[in-house]
Parts: C-alpha cells; sequence; structure tokens
C-alpha cells in the first residue's frame, strides 16, 4: 500500500490555500513551477539539507519530590522509532527534507499522524497536496481538507496535522504564498535564459551574403555558396583568413543583430533570488566560512528547528502528557561546520559536564565510546550547592 492509499484510508467556513505544485517535465519556464529552475534549488538546497540533518529525540522532565528533575532521553521506543522511521517509505531525515523543500516553495509544509486505536502515533507521512482548506466545524474544531494532483481529496483534523509555515501574514491558518513577489524575478530569469538560448542559436545563421550579377540556377547558386564555405570559412582551410571572389559576385559581411544580456544585469536579478531566500553565493556554493554558516544558521535553519520541534510535541503528545515532562527536542550540529580550532575548544565543555565525550566526538565526526554518554568533571571544579 502506497503513501496515498494510506492517507485516503483515514467536511462552516472554509479558507484556501492554492499550492504550487510542477507538473510534468521538460524545460523550465515560468508557470509557478519553481523547483524547476536551478537558481530556486540552488537557493533552498542548503537550507533543506540542514534541516534534514536535524535530529529528533524525545526528552521526558520528571521532578522528584519537587526539587531534582531527572532528564530521560528517548524513554519509550515507539516514539523513538517514530521519530527515526516516521513511515515505511522514509527515513526521518527523508522526512524533514521533504517537509523543507515544501516549506521553501510554498511557506507551507503538512505531515499527517496515523493513530492506533488507543490513540498513540504510530506513522507520520507528508502530505503531497496542491491545495489546502481550512474548515470549522460546528463544534469549531478546525480540519484541513486536502487535495491532491489526482483529484481525490481527504481530510484531517488539524490536531492530526504537523504545519510548517513561514511569512505568516494576514492569513490565520497558512502562510502566504512566495508566487506574487518571485513571479517578477522568475520571469526577468525566463526571459534572460531564453534570450541566451535565442542568441547561441542564431549565431549559427547566415553570416556572409554572395552576390552575383548574373542570373544562376539554384543548383548553382548553392554550389558557390557550399563552395565559399568550403574554402574559406572552414577551420580546415588554407586561405588564412583570406577570400576572394571574382567580379560575377559580391562577398557581404552579415552581422547579427540580437540581444544578449550582459553579466551584471544576470547578477543583480540572481542577487535579488538570493535575497528572497536569505542566502548568498558563499552558501550556495558551499565556499562559507565559520561565521558565515554561523549566520546562515541562526537565520534560516534555527527558527524552523524550533518550529518542528513545537510542532510535533504539540501535535504528538497531549496536554496530559506534556504535563509530565514530555517533549519532541530537534538537535542541531551546527558545530560540525566550525573550524578546527573551535571543535577543539569545546574541550573546555566536556571538563565542566556541560558536553558529553560522545557528543563532542560527534562534532569531531568521530564514532561514539563505550561510557562516552556519561558527562565527566575536572577534579578541580564541583556544582555549586545553596548551602555551600
Amino acid at each position: 500500500m502506497g503513501i496515498m492509499q494510506r492517507i485516503f484510508n483515514r467536511s462552516p467556513t472554509e479558507t484556501r490555500f492554492q499550492m504550487m505544485t510542477d507538473r510534468g517535465n521538460g524545460f523550465y519556464a515560468w508557470n509557478g513551477k519553481l523547483y524547476q529552475s536551478d537558481i530556486i534549488r540552488a537557493c533552498i538546497r542548503p537550507k533543506v539539507k540542514a534541516i534534514g540533518k536535524l535530529v529528533g529525540k524525545h526528552i521526558r522532565e520528571t521532578a522528584v519530590n519537587g526539587r531534582k528533575t531527572i532528564t530521560a532521553v528517548n524513554p519509550d521506543a515507539y516514539i523513538r522509532f517514530l521519530l527515526e522511521e516516521p513511515n515505511p517509505f522514509m527515513t526521518g531525515q527523508m522526512l524533514q527534507e521533504k517537509m523543507a523543500t515544501q516549506l521553501c516553495l510554498n511557506n507551507n509544509a503538512f505531515a499527517a499522524i496515523i493513530r492506533d486505536g488507543n490513540g498513540l502515533p504510530t506513522e507520520i507521512y507528508p502530505v503531497p497536496a496542491i491545495q489546502a482548506e481550512a474548515i470549522y466545524n460546528s463544534d469549531m474544531t478546525l480540519s484541513l481538507k486536502f487535495l491532491f494532483l489526482n483529484g481525490r481529496s481527504t481530510t484531517f483534523p488539524y490536531s492530526d496535522i504537523i504545519h510548517l509555515r513561514q511569512d505568516y501574514n494576514e492569513n490565520d491558518i497558512f502562510g502566504e504564498s512566495p508566487a506574487l513577489a518571485l513571479e517578477p524575478l522568475m520571469n526577468i530569469v525566463s526571459t534572460t535564459d531564453q534570450g541566451i538560448i535565442k542568441a547561441i542559436k542564431n549565431s549559427s545563421i547566415v553570416q556572409w551574403l554572395l552576390k552575383f550579377t548574373n542570373s544562376m540556377r539554384p543548383e548553382d547558386l548553392k554550389k558557390q555558396a557550399e563552395d565559399f564555405a568550403t574554402n574559406y570559412l572552414s577551420i580546415d582551410s588554407a586561405s588564412v583568413g583570406v577570400a576572394a571572389v571574382d567580379s560575377k559576385a559580391e562577398a557581404v559581411r552579415v552581422e547579427p543583430k540580437d540581444y544578449v544580456p550582459n553579466a551584471s544585469q544576470m547578477d543583480r536579478t540572481t542577487d535579488r533570488i538570493y535575497s528572497f531566500f536569505n542566502t548568498n553565493k558563499k552558501i550556495v556554493q558551499s565556499s562559507y566560512g565559520e561565521d558565515d554558516w554561523t549566520a546562515y544558521f541562526e537565520a534560516e535553519v534555527e527558527p524552523v528547528e524550533r518550529q518542528l520541534s513545537e510542532e510535533y510535541t504539540r501535535k504528538i503528545f497531549s496536554r496530559k502528557q506534556r504535563g509530565f515532562g514530555n517533549r519532541i527536542y530537534f538537535e542541531a550540529y551546527n558545530l560540525q561546520y566550525a573550524s578546527m580550532t573551535t571543535k577543539l575548544a569545546l574541550q573546555a565543555m566536556v571538563d565542566r559536564g556541560a558536553m558529553t565525550p560522545n557528543e563532542w566526538r560527534s562534532v569531531l565526526n568521530l564514532a561514539p565510546i563505550d561510557g562516552g554518554d556519561n558527562p565527566v568533571r575536572r577534579l578541580d571544579t564541583a556544582p555549586v550547592t545553596g548551602g555551600e
């Protein structure tokens, strides 16, 4: 059974959001198919990959005697499996990347939670919808009705939908579509690309015109043109760039007149698209330094990281479960992009128990070691207590 079948095996005031989708393959031209643009795909790929590398963990913080707090990581196996393998078709990384891609293209991304008979979450599926419709039922509970490419539709309670959004402005439920803001820029990119292609094609059209003073048969005209091209235009010609014609013919140079956009015009448009997606050339081409990536991560990835944590927490757990300290936390290994000097300086964090040895080793791209999950502390440091 595929993803769509599993979703379907699942109707006030209505608000509708039209998704931006790609139908079919072929040469990119602006018609809403953002993902077919190499510039758009390059802009969103670093963010998508970074969000895919976030590691989801189930955290449970339990207070003992109202004072001491015990923190347990992944205490329930079914939640850990749900985060690692949300459905039979993809891992947690793939689900996060798919949702991040939809978020970048539509400013909205959806995933449906499937529960068992006891109300426990068992699977999470991305919702590949072309349209989402908010429906308020008679008791004012919210549901989302999704329309799919095959024309079918299904409805989920909003409490079972993980909903990520950006540019959250006028609509009560959905983020604002980027279509209106991107349309002028994508029209420029499309026109520029087509102008370059046309100029390249026109570079192979007629460049020389032979004018004969007397009448000739069509086959003779063709033969004279072929001889001229062979003798004087071929790179193998021995004429060393010099052409000669008799008084019966006149050779006239034809200069193609085509508009080819210059590099500065193209770069300005590309920079505007980069700015729209809050990125830059260094991030797109993976030539960034430590400070460059840190700035990008804090601006683009961290907000989604927090939104993922809060959405997963409030949709997977009930209020009672959250009251007992259950939450989902998405962890980012942003320090993997740090310089070796910065990574080695984290030794001080390990010495003071702020990081475990295995957490430090993961920053250095090293495998965990036995006992490395236990915090260590230098002998000349100790916890501060209130009575001492």
